[in-house]
């Protein structure tokens, strides 16, 4: 098995989107590509575990409310895998409370951005993810 940062190496970061929106799926892929990031996105939870287990992204861009797993439930059940626990998640979610972030982090994610966000902060946040998680980030 590949760790994180020689598998940053070998290739462009790769990100995972999971949102049960189309349309803020398509906002993030398409403000991520134009970076140079490899993106692939899910519309549920449940797709979401077998999408890391298969892809091992480099970061989780991860919405809370969906059905059948929330984002906070996604979070504990990877954070509990010691092969994916150290995959940087950063929560895009329209709850913006402080219950709502302080249950984020307790559940293990990074960084918790809220709807609607602009593009430029989101490219902060998933650069900095990815320095601080998996090493110098260089994209091509």
């Amino acid at each position: 098995m590949l760790s994180a940062r020689t598998h940053l190496l070998q290739s462009k970061p790769t990100v995972l989107i999971v949102d049960d929106s189309a349309s803020i799926r398509k906002l993030v892929d398409l403000t991520l590509r134009r970076d140079g990031y490899v993106v692939f996105s899910v519309s549920s939870g449940i797709a979401a575990l077998a999408a890391v287990a298969d892809q091992r992204p480099h970061l989780i861009l991860l919405d809370v409310m969906m059905d059948a797993l929330d984002g906070f439930q996604i979070t504990r059940a990877l954070r509990a895998h010691p092969e994916f626990s150290d995959i940087p998640i950063v929560v895009l979610s329209g709850r913006e409370g402080v219950n709502d972030r302080e249950q984020g982090y307790a559940a293990g994610v990074n960084d918790y951005l809220t709807k609607p966000f602009q593009p430029e902060q989101l490219m902060r946040v998933a650069r900095q993810q990815l320095s601080q998680h998996v090493g110098e980030l260089v994209v091509a």
